[in-house]
């Protein structure tokens, strides 16, 4: 009997794990999800086994050190996800003959250019989170031919730590917010991010994948501020809600630069996959107070 295909996704306790396992457009894809728990990436015989174990069709790493601030003080924790545990994600995909979609960030770039960033713009991070993404693509791309890169930015979803759901609380609580205005970038839902994974996945497991590197954000692109304005307006219909202000990056000072403007061109992605950005305020509503859990390290201040 003919086994369905298994996409394999490490970090997938996540909030796009957890997003992948709930996506339609999987089809006949069975999914397996691994967590730092059950493989821990840096441990190069733990994913070997993981890729072993299940002989998938198709491996996401979607496993990362995400702390921007804090990878400023921990870098050798954070290189050692980013970078080391991404080529040891590709080089066991290669030896296994299994392609690989790896996920990365718009903080490869400086921010410096006007227009939205292209794949093969020249990558210039701000901070060591960015570095080590960077340096983990580069082990992707000369581990494995048969490898996407998928750079994402902003996700959001009603699970994990992301900026919505800190904005959330802390509009709970009913002051007012203080939010950066000066950096500007393309939030993504984490269903449509899973919903692109998935149709790549399908198009790869079919014989019909295009691979290098390819950007998948939402949009329009907006700052900090609008973002959050606008996830304030969503929860509070009423009216009801809590001053939204805008400050500078220099207001509010973090360990970590930023780039002030990373929004993404999606143009390859559509062209290859016929994948279209998703408007992110569609995805704003229907995830009530309740699911609001403390989160840090965003470009936030409550008054």
């Amino acid at each position: 009997m003919r086994r369905d295909p298994v996409l394999l996704v490490f970090g997938g306790g996540g909030q796009l794990g957890t997003a992948l396992a709930a996506c339609d457009r999987l089809g006949t894809l069975r999914i397996v999800r691994h967590d730092r728990a059950t493989t821990d990436i840096t441990d190069a015989r733990a994913v070997a086994m993981a890729i072993g174990g299940v002989r998938p069709d198709v491996v996401v790493n979607a496993a990362a050190y995400t702390a921007v601030d804090l990878a400023e003080s921990e870098r050798q924790k954070c290189f050692a996800a980013n970078r080391d545990g991404a080529g040891l994600v590709a080089d066991a995909c290669a030896r296994a003959r299994v392609p690989l979609i790896h996920l990365s960030t718009d903080y490869v770039f400086d921010g410096g250019q006007a227009m939205p960033y292209r794949e093969y713009d020249q990558p210039a991070p701000l901070n060591v989170y960015g570095v080590s993404k960077l340096a983990g693509e580069a082990q992707v791309a000369a581990a494995t031919r048969r490898h996407v890169i998928l750079r994402s930015a902003w996700v959001f979803g009603p699970r994990g730590g992301n900026f919505r759901r800190t904005v959330l609380r802390l509009a709970e609580a009913g002051k007012p917010l203080r939010i950066v205005a000066d950096q500007v970038g393309c939030p993504t839902p984490a269903a449509a991010l899973a919903e692109a994974i998935a149709t790549m996945s399908v198009r790869i497991v079919a014989g019909d994948g295009a691979w290098g590197i390819f950007h998948f954000v939402g949009r329009p692109a907006i700052s900090w501020h609008g973002f959050a304005a606008a996830i304030v307006r969503a929860a509070f219909p009423g009216g009801d809600a809590p001053p939204v202000l805008p400050i500078s990056s220099a207001e509010y000072p973090t360990a970590a630069r930023r780039p002030a403007q990373s929004v993404l061109s999606c143009e390859r992605i559509a062209a290859a996959y016929g994948l279209v950005q998703p408007e992110w305020l569609s995805a704003l509503s229907g995830h009530g107070m309740h699911e609001v859990q403390a989160q840090t390290g965003n470009p936030i201040r409550a008054s």
